[in-house]
């Protein structure tokens, strides 16, 4: 039996473990059996163009974009209204909201329940401007910088407007279908639940779904 390994040799044995699939890293120092699985959301033509189109305009200014339709793989009831969400730092934000709006996007900022309720057709690509959190955890897709699945997980619980169709009962749905199919990092998700000031009603809700007591 070997002692007193040297924390070099331990690293590489669990980097080696990593990269055979039989460790997953779910957080700092930690780890799961099972193989590492990456979130990697479809990037459609309609993100690229917006993207594009911002970026060339105003290519100094950190954004984010993602679409709510990608939580309908982590859902049981299917909403029939979908918002692209474009997360602009927050300075940036109105300017890029008359710069869309003047090439007849339907665009939308920081909007309420009343509006989002009344004033977004159901027929149309709607477009929801919100302020980019710093250190929020992003993942580039085909030269994209979208929402990693730990950004999304906490977006959907500290925002009951935006994400109403994703409330209650569907958003334990949402994590523990997440939680399953994908290696979702702890720290990640802690540390951007705390700064949008919300980790400890985060960790208390993690605590009532059973597969993610045990993470």
């Amino acid at each position: 039996m070997e002692k007193e390994l040297k924390l070099s040799t331990i690293n590489w044995r669990i980097h080696t473990m990593i990269q055979n699939g039989i460790l997953q890293r779910v957080g700092r120092g930690k780890f799961k059996f099972g193989k590492e699985r990456n979130y990697l959301p479809e990037i459609s033509p309609f993100m690229k163009s917006i993207y594009s189109k911002v970026k060339k305009e105003y290519p100094y200014t950190d954004i984010c974009i993602w679409n709510t339709a990608s939580l309908n793989e982590f859902m049981i009831h299917q909403p029939f209204k979908f918002y692209y969400i474009l997360e602009i730092e927050k300075e940036a934000m109105n300017s890029i909201f008359y710069f869309l709006k003047d090439l007849n996007f339907s665009v939308f900022l920081e909007p309420t329940t009343d509006i989002l309720e009344k004033y977004t057709p159901d027929n149309k690509q709607i477009i929801i401007i919100k302020p980019l959190i710093s250190e929020a955890p992003l993942i580039k897709v085909n030269g994209i910088t979208t929402a990693s699945i730990e950004k999304i997980l906490v977006d959907i619980f500290c925002d009951s407007i935006t994400f109403s169709a994703q409330q209650g009962s569907e958003m334990r749905t949402i994590f523990e279908t997440a939680f399953t199919k994908y290696t979702v990092n702890q720290s990640k998700i802690l540390r951007y639940a705390n700064r949008r000031r919300k980790k400890e009603n985060l960790i208390e809700f993690t605590n009532t779904i059973s597969n993610l007591r045990q993470q």
